[in-house]
């Protein structure tokens, strides 16, 4: 299932949230939805859902809004927040429901409360969950009806590393299984390990839309890491060339404005034996940063 965001703009009162917004998402990969707090993402998914309105525009699923999926949760799954339950039902209790009003059958609830690790205390109340099973229970909740898109915000608030694993490794599978999954997340570290395409918002518009690789390779830093016993035979000829050589140990050295094949065949020239030539990148966190700098909402100060 494609998932097609045109247009989309929503207004609240005279602040503009989301403006002019259109973006693809295609099936069988994780697609990442970035953006700085306040930059529209939430808004974007509410609209997408038909939980709030849009002034202009909207989303389409496989051409059809999802107001118009007669059984949603075999279409689309969506966990926006976690905490949105009822404290003094259990979470098998809550799980029922949703299975009724989609007409599936009692044994799912069992078998996604399994899937996701509550199936032990599936039978206590909502309000002795603690924030990371609530959104294991919101897991669950996506997963009733086997859908062929999910859609999630922040699914890994509250959980503890081996719970993030988990949810990473849980969407990873169902994008191989040829699933549209696009979710949202501030751990940017844990987006690098399993999207492989990215939607950046900021300020309502979009700021890019491409691949993991793409972005980082556009936004990110690259260097070159030289280690060599002679490293210290390069540093000048590579400075005087326009280089920036920083050390990072007695025998390498990173170097910026310079590419690998340019540092190997000065190498070569002056008989330095290379040890180490590599082509480093920065982070998908450091791109971020860069790519969102003129659109963050909220700005700190310096300490």
């Amino acid at each position: 299932m494609t998932i097609t965001v045109s247009g989309l703009t929503k207004r609240f009162g005279r602040k503009v949230a989301v403006s002019n917004l259109s973006f693809q998402v295609a099936p069988g990969v994780v697609t990442g939805f970035l953006g700085p707090n306040g930059s529209g993402k939430s808004t974007t998914m509410r609209c997408m859902l038909a939980l709030d309105r849009a002034d202009a525009g909207g989303a389409l699923f496989d051409g059809k809004p999802y107001s118009a999926l007669v059984k949603p949760l075999h279409e689309v799954g969506a966990l926006l927040d976690a905490g949105y339950v009822h404290p003094g039902r259990s979470g098998r209790n809550h799980l029922r429901w949703l299975a009724a009003s989609n007409g599936l059958p009692g044994k799912r609830v069992d078998e996604v409360l399994e899937v996701v690790g509550l199936a032990a205390v599936g039978g206590k109340r909502l309000k002795t969950y603690s924030l990371g099973m609530r959104q294991r229970l919101g897991l669950a909740g996506v997963l009733l009806g086997d859908p062929r898109t999910v859609i999630l915000d922040e699914p890994a608030n509250g959980l503890d590393p081996e719970g993030i694993r988990w949810i990473r490794d849980v969407l990873v599978h169902l994008a191989s299984q040829g699933k549209t999954v696009l979710v949202s997340s501030h751990l940017l570290s844990e987006m690098a390990l399993m999207a492989s395409s990215l939607v950046v918002i900021g300020q309502g518009q979009l700021v890019e839309e491409c691949t993991v690789d793409q972005f980082v390779a556009k936004f990110g830093d690259q260097w070159v890491r030289v280690k060599s016993p002679r490293v210290a035979n390069l540093v000048e000829p590579l400075r005087g060339g326009g280089a920036t050589v920083d050390y990072v140990g007695d025998d390498t050295v990173d170097v910026h404005h310079a590419t690998a094949p340019e540092v190997g065949e000065l190498a070569a020239r002056l008989g330095v034996v290379l040890h180490e030539l590599s082509v480093q990148t920065g982070s998908l966190e450091d791109a971020f940063l860069k790519a969102t700098a003129s659109v963050q909402e909220y700005q700190a100060g310096a300490l």
